[in-house]
């Protein structure tokens, strides 16, 4: 039995993962119930391999919308830099999916209810002669001989064995759901408009529902949601629209933040995966693609060895230098989308707008690759 702690995205993908190979597993979840919270999410090509060897991928499809192309614009919506998916679609037969978030994780969890086990907050893990006590609040204990942390950027998991450091962007993000129809040219988009300091993302995830994020450094945000409306007031207006469309008691505030590299993930039988091993900064959209892809490789890594810390250690070899990469990649794009200085900000659009495609198609390439 494979005990898991932490049912978000790389939680349940996990279970469903050795579900399909016969190997048991228990989901320990600290929330009372799963809600449909969140916002919106970009299921990549690899993320969305993953899901189709594990059967889910017309399901996923059904609930979300296919995006066609990547794009970094300017404040007007005009194109810098564009990646054009369908090489990468018909190399590996899948689509890139944008889903509401709470969509993903029901049908998920649909797959693995038996195993979860909800109301299960962790509060201190303890090792004991070669096993591991588990402490909940208001349950009683357990002592098991394996863990895998999947509870994100705070991990007790990882707090409890390993020195890590969670590194702050300088960056706030404000993520939310706009009751909206884009123009049938943005509807099988992804755009980020990058402007002075401040960014704004949008997607259509299902039908007159989109989702958008906008992110600005610490020492230029916004004092509250009311003050957006000026900040992004140099945007193309249908930012402003979107903003408008938007119920602002839901709308999701969070430090852009990612944990330094590593050199461990594993010790023994425990293991780290997702946010709790490698989270990342979202400027390459796979914080949730590299723990689903995590799920995959780990549940591969038990099946051929015998003995899970040897697994486990199998596991690290195999995902560690892609996600270190893509960690400290997207660290990189965060900063340079937010240079301060116009020469350099005209300097950066320039180089953007003559970059070969090839560049972006190799770049891409690296990233939807499973290993």
């Amino acid at each position: 039995m494979i005990n898991i702690i932490g049912a978000g995205i790389g939680g349940l993908t996990t279970a469903i993962a050795l579900q399909q190979k016969n190997i048991p597993s228990r989901i320990y979840e600290q929330s009372d119930k799963l809600k449909p919270v969140g916002a919106g999410i970009l299921l990549a090509n690899n993320a969305m391999q993953v899901y189709d060897r594990l059967g889910l991928r017309e399901e996923l499809e059904a609930k979300g919308n296919y995006i066609a192309t990547l794009k970094v614009v300017d404040v007007q919506l005009k194109p810098m830099s564009v990646i054009d998916l369908k090489y990468f679609e018909q190399k590996y037969g899948v689509k890139n999916i944008a889903i509401h978030r709470g969509a993903l994780q029901e049908i998920l969890a649909s797959k693995v209810r038996d195993h979860l086990h909800l109301g299960h907050k962790l509060e201190k893990m303890e090792q004991q002669d070669g096993q591991y006590q588990l402490c909940f609040k208001e349950q009683s204990n357990l002592l098991v001989d394996n863990v895998i942390g999947a509870d994100g950027i705070n991990s007790l998991i990882r707090n409890a064995i390993f020195q890590s450091k969670i590194r702050d962007s300088h960056q706030m993000c404000w993520r939310g759901l706009a009751d909206y129809t884009l123009p049938s040219q943005y509807t099988h988009e992804f755009n980020e408009s990058w402007g002075a300091n401040a960014r704004f993302g949008f997607a259509q995830i299902a039908p007159k529902l989109v989702y958008w994020f906008a992110v600005v450094g610490h020492q230029d945000q916004p004092s509250d949601t009311q003050d957006w409306q000026s900040y992004y007031e140099d945007f193309h207006p249908m930012v402003l629209e979107l903003l408008a469309a938007t119920d602002a008691a839901k709308i999701h505030k969070a430090k852009l933040e990612d944990l330094k590299p590593m050199p461990s993930w594993t010790q023994d039988k425990v293991c780290l995966i997702g946010d709790a091993a490698h989270a990342t900064t979202p400027n390459l959209g796979q914080g949730a693609g590299q723990a689903i892809e995590d799920a995959y490789c780990l549940a591969e890594c038990v099946v051929i060895e015998d003995d899970l810390a040897k697994a486990f250690q199998r596991f690290q070899n195999r995902r560690q230098s892609k996600v270190n990469k893509i960690v400290n990649t997207s660290w990189s794009i965060g900063k340079i989308a937010h240079l301060k200085n116009p020469l350099t900000r005209g300097l950066r659009n320039a180089v953007l707008k003559i970059t070969p495609a090839f560049v972006s198609k190799n770049q891409s390439a690296s990233v939807f690759e499973l290993v």
